[in-house]
């Protein structure tokens, strides 16, 4: 099974649950930022899990990324594409798909309900519910056992994919 997750990432919190996803669903699946999952790296994927952190209660744009500093403590890595803008050129596939973000625990909104709908429309609809990792204060760290929750996710994911290795 050819799976990847990808991610946008400010702070290094999203990154490190795509990371951990990957992980979980075996040793083949890969964790690629918006710069690196490039139309042939995610060509013929039979596994598509994407994630964003939420911001202004959606998964964030152009616009929303303009307003954040870049001096801020910890600077934020704002060097690759939004995850809106990479679903929006991302070619027609085959396969499913899964969805998270990262948020602090009383966030309101849903980045998911976005990636869903773009990723369902070129054809990788859901294969589970969408997951929400927390993060500790505005920036991170994330909260205690979350990267432990995203690997035994992606090896749910992998299962219910058919694609658990043994």
């Amino acid at each position: 099974m050819k799976a990847v997750a990808v991610y946008e990432s400010l702070w290094g919190n999203t990154e490190a649950v795509a990371r951990a996803i990957a992980e979980g669903i075996g040793p083949d699946a890969r964790a690629l930022s918006t710069v690196e999952a490039t139309p042939d790296r995610v060509a013929d994927a039979d596994l598509v899990v994407a994630g964003a952190p939420i911001q202004g209660f959606s998964l964030p744009g152009e616009r929303m990324r303009a307003g954040i500093r870049p001096d801020t403590n910890p600077a934020p890595d704002l060097s690759a594409p939004t995850l809106r803008s990479w679903l929006e050129r991302l070619p027609a596939g085959h396969g499913r798909s899964a969805s998270f973000e990262t948020k602090i625990r009383w966030s309101p909104g849903s980045a998911t309900r976005v990636i869903d709908r773009e990723l369902t429309k070129v054809g990788y609809p859901p294969l589970a519910r969408a997951e929400h990792f927390v993060v500790d204060g505005k920036f991170g760290p994330l909260r205690d056992g979350e990267l432990d929750r995203a690997r035994r996710w992606g090896a749910e994911l992998a299962t219910i994919s058919g694609g658990r290795r043994g």
